[in-house]
């Protein structure tokens, strides 16, 4: 479980798989960043850039999986579980606001 603290936003709490993919999406994939980290605010856009390439990735990836599924006549499959937009969301929120108050992200510690 990790949980995202900072002294401008409330506590953002998730899941190690789902924290350790949103790390990795941000360029803090190293295995000492998965155990505690900080979060700059000087890096916050950037962060909140890469999130957002990514859940445009997966949405017109699942966008072309589904036209092609109605190409050969199929029904496009159903989105299962939770999406990068819904796991996203309250982070990239966190990450706005924190960065608007120049206020540090940090987990782990």
């Amino acid at each position: 479980m990790y949980k995202f603290k900072s002294k401008a936003a409330a506590d953002v709490i998730m899941l190690d798989a789902s924290a350790q993919h949103l790390l990795r999406i941000i360029g803090k994939d190293d295995t000492a960043d998965f155990v505690k980290g900080i979060l700059l605010p000087a890096d916050m856009p950037g962060a909140i850039n890469a999130l957002e390439k990514a859940v445009a990735h997966e949405e017109a990836e699942r966008a072309q999986k589904a036209k092609e599924a109605l190409a050969r006549g199929e029904t496009p499959a159903r989105v299962e579980g939770v999406t990068l937009r819904q796991r996203t969301t309250p982070f990239i929120a966190m990450l706005e606001r924190c960065h608007k108050a120049d206020k540090d992200i940090v987990w782990g510690v």
